[in-house]
């Protein structure tokens, strides 16, 4: 195999700097293991957050993601490394990060992070319509 896991995250210049956009990005693959058992953990990523000059690339992500695939790691730790790596490599405005852990001995797990730039407000919000969750899949 070429490609291999690596904690290295790329980014690329934003193209709309003058204004907020919302990325949101589902990663449904993420997984670690147990630190007390050393079983797999399970979880659903869900990234949103608004750019400042730049954003992340989508492969390095994917990589940086899956070098946690053999790493002990308790649910609240990873969330929140993942989350300050992030904001350490793209220095957004907003990012917000939430992990939901699939079942463990009855237990569902949700994680959620967040980060806002010093000084940093959002515009008022327009409604129109919300992401659905799975929104990208097809079929």
């Amino acid at each position: 195999m070429t490609t291999q896991p690596s904690k290295t995250l790329e980014t690329f210049p934003n193209p709309a700097p003058h204004r907020d956009f919302h990325i949101h990005m589902e990663i449904p693959e993420f997984t670690c293991l147990c630190p007390k058992t050393g079983q797999p953990d399970f979880a659903t990523l869900i990234l949103d957050y608004i750019p400042e000059k730049t954003c992340v690339e989508l492969k390095s992500l994917k990589l940086y993601i899956w070098s946690f695939r053999n790493e002990g790691c308790f649910h609240e730790a990873v969330t929140n490394e993942i989350l300050d790596d992030l904001v350490k490599a793209l220095k957004p405005r907003y990012m917000r990060l939430t992990a939901k852990f699939f079942v463990r001995g009855g237990i569902f797990t949700n994680v959620v992070a967040e980060h806002r730039k010093k000084g940093w407000k959002p515009e008022p919000k327009v409604e129109l319509a919300d992401f659905e969750t799975s929104s990208n899949t097809r079929g």
